[in-house]
């Protein structure tokens, strides 16, 4: 049996734990480990006299992949980043931001929405979790919704759409492992997701105020604040404010030289919102609360980068990522039309499996895919498919891939942030918050076009890089 068929074959099995309920990193490094000894075994024929020696190389190639590539220093930035969130939110960091844009939006039609997505895209900048941001702004944001009459499901909807805002505006840890996968810059990333997630915002905001326009009855505005009310506001928010900006300034310094690498700015970031927690009185359960919860979601994260990384080893070995590319870039239809059906392949993929899994799992192959379509990974803009040069294709297609990982967060049935808002309220099921999130497909969807349509809203803050 040829290597290819090896990787179909295993790939299709993986594929089918997945679907009865396998976890995607235990799915992945046994199929991974399985495909690596088959190669090997069939490099002797399939010998009976040869399995033990298969069984071993297999197992040791296998062996070495989780600290070979888990001790990368980039990796270091997804719990430092995590952890930013969660004591952001012990500072009273969260409640401060989502205050502020109370008092400076809710004046419009469904403003406590809009200042919801608006105050969850502020603390999306200092938290790399989407799922931690959901949970943060159930807690703050729905009961306040709730009590003027909100409809709750579409306020569960709002917050769980909100949180998918993480994915994309720096820092953040999907932006992360991308750059790892692919072995790009992950300061051009971090920067490049920016703007997107800010545009993401702003068109959850226009199809809420629509929505409140059209439906009265769904997000009455609030007002009586105050113009001394509302400068009043601002201060206690700054902090996040000074975290961002330091994050930025360490990853890409306008003015000269950066102060130094993503993993540091991360880190200074964490030690910065640590002492404002110290400041604003934070005990020692609630550190603890913060440390526990980073480290649970550090631990799931690094399991699926293990199991995964061990699949993508058998992929490399069984060549299916080249023969995949080679066949996508010999496709005599247009190269634009193959990346929107690739992204539709996204969205269907992201039903059934978290979106940190699907991109590990699907990168190794489509990544080289998009590239060679474009016409290569060091294609000058004049002569590509896409009309940008390699790097610049690299950083688009990433920014357009955790994008749909960010919608694949709230579609049925696997849609984790709905899950995360309906644990944390009891009054809510999980019913209830998918019929919430359902307009914000059609956000997500005018988004996804435009950044297709014009590269333009990614690629430029990088390309000052």
């Amino acid at each position: 049996m040829e290597p290819i068929e090896l990787g179909l074959w295993v790939s299709g099995g993986m594929l089918v734990m997945v679907v009865l309920g396998m976890r995607v990193a235990f799915a992945a490094g046994l199929a991974g480990l399985v495909g690596l000894v088959l190669i090997f075994w069939a490099k002797r024929d399939f010998g009976m006299e040869h399995l033990g020696w298969a069984l071993t190389v297999g197992i040791k190639t296998a062996g070495q992949v989780p600290h070979s590539k888990v001790s990368s220093q980039a990796l270091s930035l997804i719990p430092t980043f995590i952890l930013i969130g969660y004591l952001a939110y012990y500072a009273g960091l969260t409640r401060a931001l989502f205050e502020a844009a109370k008092r400076w939006i809710a004046w419009v039609p469904g403003g406590l929405a809009v200042s919801t997505v608006f105050a969850t895209a502020g603390f999306a900048a200092v938290s790399g979790a989407s799922v931690a941001t959901a949970a943060v702004f159930a807690r703050i944001a729905i009961p306040e919704m709730l009590k003027i009459g909100y409809n709750k499901q579409f306020a569960a909807g709002v917050v769980a759409a909100g949180g998918t805002l993480a994915s994309l505006i720096p820092p953040s840890a999907i932006l992360v492992i991308y750059a790892i996968i692919v072995e790009q810059d992950v300061g051009k990333l971090l920067l490049a997701g920016f703007i997107p997630g800010v545009f993401s915002a702003v068109v959850y905001a226009i199809l809420i105020i629509g929505i409140a326009v059209v439906f009265k009855s769904v997000g009455p505005p609030v007002r009586g604040f105050t113009w001394k009310e509302r400068f009043l506001s601002l201060p206690p928010a700054l902090p996040i404010v000074a975290v961002v900006v330091i994050i930025i300034f360490f990853v890409y310094n306008p003015f000269g030289d950066a102060w130094g690498t993503p993993t540091e700015g991360g880190a200074v970031g964490a030690f910065i919102v640590f002492c404002m927690a110290l400041f604003h009185g934070m005990r020692w359960t609630e550190l603890k609360s913060a440390l526990l919860e980073t480290a649970k979601l550090t631990v799931m994260i690094f399991t699926i980068i293990w199991g995964v990384l061990i699949y993508v080893r058998f992929l490399g070995f069984a060549e299916l990522p080249s023969a995949f590319a080679d066949w996508i870039s010999s496709l005599t239809v247009s190269p634009m039309l193959i990346l929107v059906c690739i992204l539709l392949a996204y969205a269907v993929l992201g039903m059934f499996m978290d979106a940190i899994g699907m991109l590990l799992l699907t990168l190794p192959v489509v990544y080289p895919a998009v590239m060679a379509l474009n016409g290569g990974e060091f294609v000058s803009a004049a002569d590509s498919a896409f009309g940008m040069s390699g790097p610049m294709c690299a950083i688009w297609f990433g920014i357009l891939v955790v994008k749909m990982a960010e919608f694949c967060l709230i579609t049925p049935p696997i849609g984790l942030n709905c899950f995360v808002v309906a644990g944390v309220r009891d009054d809510l099921s999980v019913q209830d918050v998918f019929k919430g999130v359902t307009p914000f497909f059609i956000a997500d969807g005018v988004t996804i076009a435009l950044l297709v349509a014009f590269p333009s809203i990614v690629l430029w803050l990088p390309s000052l890089a």
